[in-house]
């Protein structure tokens, strides 16, 4: 019979081992954790977003984005969700195209997937730490931590990338890589929370709004978190994943008005209300304690002045910082607080039709290992099964 070797038994491990399963293939996953799919269980809020319907070249990073198509020629998203629906996760779309099992249950996909793990014959080894991996003249030379070692005909790479150390990603994969000649991208965490100047945020720490998060081009509308640091949220995760030198993060904390229209309508609440003091003068507009710490942030004080001693120049700003709240960008939460990781294993060196290495043959990556991340909402589950489905079958196959 032949090896296959999968080293990592996350989403794309999983998926690689069950499609690379057949009479003449003995395969065996090694995972380092005590237990399978992990991250999984984290994924979605614990219910794991699995794909997103709206899944396409324009959601995927790296050096080269369209390395992808290979992928999602051959199995993408409805491919993925008729795969599950055969496990048994029947699944609905909520929200932008998001993609969940219908129980809600993060567990019920890690469920499915250990059952056809189990049915296909799979081996799964935990708690095995790979150190290296070598070449032979026929095969491949597994060393473990433990002191053991294994042959394999074929390995596959799914060992994750760096985001998430406290659910067992440590990069190992890009070591192993690099030893065997390939080419890994500055690495970097992604779908993440950005920091910013503490001075403003800190005083709003807790606050949730939904705005209009601006980051050079590109937007996202969403429910946004003040931190003690910055700036947290779908929103801002989303934008963190296109996070390239910009130096700035804005906020549109009212983006259906324009400037012009709000002008108008706080001229009308003084007009209404002449002696309102600043300190409640934006309540009903804004959260009381974001309309206090703007009003400060921008030089209107003090608090306790009458709306009605408001100049023309000073409400024109106050309108236009409602629209275009900018907090300068001092670089990104740590990777225990990321999802992903951007960068990896440079994909030029990848065969995209069966994840192979160009440089060794028998070996393949997959997943978060290779340098492709995505968006927030699915995204990067989807390149995971996709990616870890295509390495299996094209290492049963080959």
């Amino acid at each position: 019979m032949r090896r296959i070797a999968v080293i990592g038994g996350g989403a794309s491990g999983m998926t690689a081992a069950i499609a690379a399963s057949d009479p003449q293939n003995d395969v065996i996953i090694y995972e380092r954790n005590d237990r399978v799919g992990r991250k999984i269980l984290a994924t979605g809020n614990g219910r794991c977003n699995m794909t997103n319907i709206n899944a396409d070249i324009n959601n995927y990073y790296g050096k080269n984005p369209d390395f992808i198509k290979g992928a999602m020629s051959k199995f993408w998203v409805n491919e993925t969700i008729d795969f599950f629906e055969r496990l048994g996760i029947l699944s609905r779309e909520e929200d932008n195209g998001k993609i969940y099992p219908y129980s809600g249950q993060a567990s019920a996909v890690l469920d499915v997937l250990r059952m056809k793990l189990d049915q296909t014959g799979v081996t799964v080894k935990t708690k095995y730490e790979v150190k290296s991996v070598q070449k032979n003249k026929n095969g491949f030379t597994l060393t473990f931590y433990n002191g053991e070692t294994a042959y394999a005909d074929k390995v596959i790479i799914a060992s994750g990338g760096c985001a998430a150390p406290d659910l067992g990603s440590t990069g190992a994969g890009y070591d192993i890589l690099r030893k065997f000649g390939h080419t890994i991208t500055e690495l970097k965490p992604s779908l993440v929370q950005i920091k910013t100047d503490a001075e403003t945020v800190k005083k709003l720490k807790g606050i949730k709004l939904r705005a209009r998060v601006i980051l050079g081009g590109y937007s996202e509308y969403g429910e946004t978190l003040f931190t003690e640091y910055g700036l947290s949220g779908p929103p801002v995760f989303s934008l963190s994943a296109k996070l390239s030198g910009q130096k700035e993060i804005a906020l549109d904390m009212m983006p259906e008005y324009s400037a012009e229209e709000l002008v108008s309508m706080l001229y009308a609440r003084i007009t209404e209300n002449p002696e309102c003091t600043l300190e409640s003068f934006l309540v009903g507009m804004l959260n009381k304690r974001v309309g206090q710490v703007l009003l400060k942030s921008i030089g209107i004080e003090p608090l306790s002045r009458s709306a009605d001693t408001l100049s023309h120049e000073e409400i024109t700003r106050l309108a236009d910082t409602i629209k275009n709240w900018r907090f300068n960008i001092r670089g990104t939460m740590s990777w225990n607080n990321a999802q992903v990781t951007k960068g990896g294993a440079d994909t030029s060196e990848f065969d995209p039709e069966t994840m192979e290495s160009r440089l060794v043959k028998g070996l393949y990556a997959t997943g978060e290992v290779l340098d492709i991340d995505g968006d927030c909402g699915g995204y990067n589950l989807q390149w995971a099964w996709s990616s870890g489905y295509i390495a299996g079958v094209s290492a049963r196959q080959n």
